[in-house]
């Protein structure tokens, strides 16, 4: 018999193996690929790399660590670098092992640590980012100063920048994120941008934003070359000598920013993303390619109308390999130099990341849907004989029964399509009468896509007895330009909008309950439902997470220069279309009782914003209810955490809109 499955839970949630994108060896037979487990005891995720085989036979652990991250593999095969900071670190460290397994290598001690790795063709040396203090000449010293910061009484943050915070951390104590590279034999490392005055930008630097040239001459930049780094200034490619430091931008005079840089195996191109940010705050981008012997530049696809991402070349240097958002769904694609727009190699759901085999003849990527977590699989670079790859969650979705989803269009704001992907419960009956809950996604300008999320899970939600819907509305992203902009200056209408013709839609289909109508969301999704409380009453209830309430003191944010452009002007230049966009200025017509939720460390969306939402709530003496976290922030990462999230998320929405299907005769029972 057929084993009996049960709803998702939050544990099932948190016993889920999370797996990485991966790192592929040059002869594409393995991939690599973090895999990280939670323990809600001890409240800690461990974080172990993993071996799969791409011909689908079993995965092996390859390391033991607790915090392995961001596997590279070396171009000759012969080692896998990671990060790692193991008990003898204070700060992660560079780390190699064979992939035959073994004891694992600390390459580096650097006292500033190691991120971002990047293998050098050669083999012989590794790049990483680090960061340090640019006026300390060796490591000795910046010891000295960060012990020095740590010991001392006075942890004040004292600073003239224009943008101190930046997400959950600060900017004030004047370092920056350098490239270094290391000896792969005898770990020494050299700062390579030392004395020459530049630095990545200090958002959270991956990767993705540098690169070395085939002959380990150069290193390419994403640099803000302004007097300060700012998140709306346009940024730069720079091209520093590794040998004497001498760099030249690349980009200078374009009018974009530019972003991204990647050489071509042959050393004979360039390819970055350029935005516009001078048209658009939210410009999708575009593809250029740099000749580099003449330094003509051109654009590629200039007819795809969509965001890029995790560009990297064939290994012919012929054409480019991508990911591309498109209605929901986030595939890989193929853009061959002489084509004016790509050809699709592997579809989404949603693709994390992805690598492609020295040889160029395999890639191996992560993919995620809205029925499953991400896991990995293997094809071939011309898109054929797609092969999922052993994974981990397999016996605990054996266990776990998934709910059903599908896809519609409504007619929205001014009739325009709008998207709305719909998951039901497992044991959804149209026949009967269901609560709906709106899962409202953040942004504005991301989208619910055909994945899996951790924070808000939908079916978890579904489990949970609800119809959990989630709507693309305007100014989503994976839908052209054009519709990113169609909210620019005018947030709130047209999103409220979308979301009412879908509800609209639903009840059409006539299997939801108009009495048990829920709407949740968090950071601009927060925004929307603390948006809808001033404009309409239809809903029992609100989940406000991470919200944005307040344009006015919003100016808090680590991001508030953006305002200018989002809202169409800052508050003191237009007061009333700021405030007819601003939730606050509709609470005298608040009715609906909400939960609120945040976190102390948010500093995209300050938690003040709760504050002022909740008291202004209870002032209005509309029930309502705070959940706290003083050490989260704009997301709810720790396991304990989390759990308690989920269940004060159910605990409270159950309370108003009671789950589950309807009996026929039975009426609806309403809290208040």
């Amino acid at each position: 018999m057929p084993m009996k499955k049960h709803p998702l839970s939050v544990a099932d949630l948190w016993s889920i193996k999370r797996v990485g994108s991966p790192t592929l060896s040059p002869d594409g037979r393995h991939a690599c690929a973090t895999v990280t487990a939670f323990d809600m005891k001890t409240n800690e995720g461990r974080t172990e790399l993993w071996l799969f085989p791409c011909d689908g036979g079993k995965a092996r652990r390859l390391t033991a660590g607790d915090k392995d991250s961001g596997p590279q593999w070396s171009p000759d095969g012969k080692w896998i670098a990671f990060t790692a900071k193991r008990k003898d670190d204070d700060e992660a460290q560079v780390y190699l092992i064979a992939p035959d397994g073994g004891e694992a290598r600390r390459l580096t001690t650097l006292s500033t640590g190691a991120l971002a790795l990047r293998w050098f063709s050669d083999s012989r040396r590794i790049a990483f980012v680090s960061w340090v203090w640019p006026d300390l000449r060796n490591d000795k010293a910046q010891a000295k100063r960060k012990r020095e910061r740590k010991e001392s009484k006075i942890k004040a943050h004292v600073t003239e920048r224009t943008e101190p915070r930046y997400w959950d951390h600060w900017l004030a104590d004047g370092r920056e994120p350098h490239v270094f590279a290391a000896d792969a034999g005898s770990g020494k490392s050299r700062d390579l941008l030392a004395g020459t005055g530049l630095s990545l930008q200090p958002w959270d630097p991956s990767a993705e934003h540098y690169d070395l040239s085939p002959d380990g001459k150069e290193l390419a930049l994403t640099v803000d070359l302004g007097k300060e780094p700012r998140m709306m200034n346009s940024a730069d490619i720079v091209a520093v000598r590794l040998a004497t430091g001498r760099h030249r931008t690349l980009t200078e005079g374009s009018g974009f920013s530019s972003e991204h840089p990647r050489y071509s195996p042959d050393g004979k191109h360039l390819v970055w993303h350029a935005f516009n940010l001078k048209r658009a705050f939210n410009d999708q981008g575009r593809l250029i390619l740099c000749e580099r012997a003449t330094g003509r530049t051109g654009r590629l696809a200039a007819r795809l109308d969509r965001a890029t991402s995790h560009v990297d070349w064939a290994r012919d240097g012929a054409a480019l390999y991508m990911l591309i958002e498109d209605r929901g769904r986030q595939g890989l694609w193929r853009l061959d130099l002489k084509d004016a727009m790509p050809a699709p190699v592997a579809a989404g759901g949603t693709l994390g990341g992805f690598a492609v085999s020295g040889d160029g003849k395999r890639i191996a990527f992560d993919r995620a849907s809205l029925s499953h977590p991400a896991a990995l699989f293997a094809i071939g670079a011309d898109g054929r004989g797609e092969l999922p790859l052993e994974s981990p969650n397999r016996a605990l979705f054996d266990r776990a029964a998934i709910g059903a989803t599908r896809e519609f269009t409504v007619k929205g704001w001014g009739g325009d399509d709008v998207q709305v992907w719909v998951t039901y419960p497992t044991n959804f009956d149209p026949k009967k009468k269901w609560p709906l809950l709106h899962s409202i996604h953040g942004g504005p300008h991301a989208a619910h896509t055909d994945g899996w999320h951790y924070r808000w899970n939908t079916q978890l939600f579904a489990a949970h007895g609800y119809v959990v819907v989630g709507v693309n509305y305007h100014g989503s992203s994976g839908f052209g330009q054009q519709w990113l902009e169609t909210i620019t200056a005018d947030y709130g209408r047209r999103e409220f909008a979308d979301t009412e013709a879908a509800t609209d839609f639903m009840l059409r289909r006539g299997y939801i309950d108009r009495n048990r109508l829920v709407a949740t969301g968090g950071s601009y999704g927060g925004y929307m439902v603390a948006y809808m409380n001033g404009h309409t009453d239809r809903y029992r209830t609100f989940v406000c997470h991470a919200g944005c309430y307040d344009w006015v003191s919003m100016m808090a944010t680590d991001g508030y220069l953006f305002f200018a452009k989002e809202l169409g002007a800052f508050h003191w230049d237009n007061p009333a279309r700021v405030m007819q966009q601003s939730p606050h200025h509709f609470a005298k017509r608040f009715r609906t009782p909400t939960l609120v939720i945040h976190g102390e460390l948010d500093y995209r969306v300050p938690a003040t914003q709760a504050l002022q939402y909740y008291n202004t709530l209870h002032a209005r003496q509309i029930p309502t209810r705070l959940v706290y976290f003083p050490d989260e922030n704009h997301w709810i990462l720790k396991p304990q955490n989390s759990r308690l999230w989920y269940r004060e998320f159910f605990d409270w929405v159950k309370r108003y809109a009671a789950p589950g299907p309807l009996r026929r005769g039975q009426r609806t029972r309403l809290a208040g």
